[in-house]
């Protein structure tokens, strides 16, 4: 997973800390974006665990601080449920003036109910999931239920929640007083999942059976089963993660790019608009290769002398492996680590030439099992005549030429 931390402003001006990640090995499918619990931050373990299951899909994931939380701006006794959506728009413009437009939106407790809302107003939202969500914003009032009385005759009260003091103003309840979130529902016309655990005692399963009542279809539920409220297991925050991104790749179109197809045993296709980024078919086997991002690459895959070194320590295993095999050694398993000692962009300073400077690849072994000295020793011997092996000390001839067909 690569993270870039990233600032965007709100609609009063406010400076928003985000950060915004994106797939290990590949350009994004679709963009999201994560909606933290009441009080919370971007940083919370479940905000993270999720988003990390999303980004393992292909889908890049921009979580943030509502204003006053976290590392953003702001006052948060001066913020309401109508500013945390307002913030998520906000969200959604950054990135569609900086990548793509969020095409998926996820929120977790009051944030799932912030991301209803803030679906309705952005046509770029195909996919809304909830998380723990209330069914009525109001809901989260019932946290502040010793205060309220205060926060009636006085306009504010301080209050603890999750052991951290806050203001809540008047204003703040009034705001969550207004909002209808039945209503919004049942003219939302996007798919929903949503996602509550039997056992959530801060928001009760019944707020997910209104909710979805409420949807039009496409709608899902999947229960929670064993999680709490804030899925501080990571286990349970993973699997949200994993079965968003299976069930939002119905109603998210993922770019399709034609097979790669050749006569040869492998075949390799650069788009220039990708940096070094190339795509390899090797038999039935799609691979990735890449350059670092200090030449210029994605670094979404090893380099070709990467490759190269991969190629002989596979080929090493599986030939030490068939050996002892076939002796009925006890070796359990090997390991082969390899360095090569030159990088690839500084081989092809000058490609024309041709150049008499050794490879050195730099051949490590380990041995796991009951074997004797004497085997070791002729392991050892053996891990020198794997083909590979053979091929890189041989005479290689490469002949290039254009097909005729193009």
């Amino acid at each position: 997973m690569r993270s870039k931390k990233i600032t965007f402003q709100n609609a009063t001006g406010y400076t928003l800390a985000a950060r915004l990640e994106l797939p290990a090995n590949s350009h994004p499918h679709a963009y999201a974006i994560f909606a933290h619990v009441f009080t919370g931050s971007k940083n919370l373990s479940a905000s993270r665990h999720i988003s990390r299951s999303l980004t393992l899909s292909g889908i890049a994931v921009l979580r943030f601080d509502f204003t006053g939380l976290g590392d953003s701006e702001g006052n948060f006794a001066d913020t309401n449920f109508t500013s945390n959506v307002e913030d998520l728009l906000a969200a959604a413009r950054y990135l569609e003036e900086h990548y793509l437009a969020p095409s998926i939106l996820v929120g977790h407790s009051l944030g799932g109910a912030a991301v209803i809302f803030a679906a309705s107003q952005l046509f770029s939202v195909r996919a809304v999931a909830t998380i723990g969500a209330p069914s009525e914003p109001e809901h989260v009032s019932h946290l502040l239920q010793d205060s309220i009385t205060t926060i009636e005759q006085r306009g504010k009260a301080t209050v603890n929640i999750g052991g951290r003091v806050f203001t809540i103003k008047k204003q703040f309840l009034d705001d969550l007083k207004s909002k209808n979130m039945f209503d919004l529902l049942r003219g939302l016309r996007k798919a929903i999942l949503v996602m509550h655990s039997p056992q959530d005692r801060v928001v009760e399963i019944e707020n997910a059976a209104q909710i979805y009542q409420a949807a039009y279809h496409p709608k899902s539920f999947v229960s929670l089963d064993g999680a709490d409220h804030m899925l501080t297991n990571k286990q349970d925050a993973m699997y949200v993660g994993k079965t968003v991104s299976s069930w939002v790749s119905r109603y998210v179109e993922w770019p399709e790019r034609e097979r790669l197809k050749s006569d040869k045993q492998v075949v390799a296709r650069l788009d220039t608009s990708a940096g070094f980024t190339t795509e390899i078919m090797a038999d039935r086997h799609s691979l990735i290769a890449d350059e670092p991002e200090s030449v210029g690459g994605n670094d979404f895959g090893p380099d070709p002398y990467e490759l190269l070194a991969s190629a002989l320590a596979a080929c090493t295993v599986m030939t030490l492996k068939m050996y002892a095999r076939r002796k009925k050694w006890a070796l359990k398993e090997v390991k082969v680590h390899i360095n090569h000692m030159k990088t690839y962009i500084q081989d092809c300073v000058d490609c024309e030439k041709s150049s008499s400077k050794i490879d050195y690849f730099d051949n490590c072994l380990e041995f796991e099992g009951d074997l004797d000295d004497t085997q070791i020793a002729r392991l050892l011997e053996i891990a020198k005549r794997c083909p590979v092996h053979r091929t890189l000390h041989s005479e290689v001839r490469i002949e290039t030429q254009l097909l005729e067909n193009h």
